[in-house]
């Protein structure tokens, strides 16, 4: 991943509004929600919400697909992973010992 891609992903990431739709698409799977359901989940104008996932699709971080009058979205956790990957490949210059907490929170399956 260039250094341009991942400021560009974890910039979308970095407002309330899209780091909290961001997360409910995760939390909504690879099905996703659609737009209007997000909004509601949200509790936020469609409008902004739209303006939000403008931004997230662009970064890469979101996908849509339109199924007949509705737009879903879901977030890309292959775009999620290739950030946090980007993040920690330099981890401490090597030294385990440093990095051993955070790989073990990255291993540990909350789903």
């Amino acid at each position: 991943m260039e250094m341009f891609d991942a400021l560009e992903r974890l910039t979308a990431l970095s407002h309330a509004g899209r780091l909290a739709a961001f997360k409910q698409l995760v939390r909504a799977g690879t099905e996703g929600l659609a737009a209007g359901a997000l909004a509601e989940k949200l509790d936020v104008q469609p409008s902004t919400l739209s303006a939000q996932l403008n931004i997230l699709s662009a970064s890469g971080l979101v996908r849509r697909e339109r199924h007949g009058r509705s737009i879903v979205y879901a977030a890309d956790l292959s775009a999620l992973n290739d950030v946090v990957l980007y993040l920690i490949e330099d981890c401490c210059e090597g030294r385990v010992e440093v990095c051993a907490p955070l790989l073990e929170a990255l291993q540990f399956d909350r789903c």
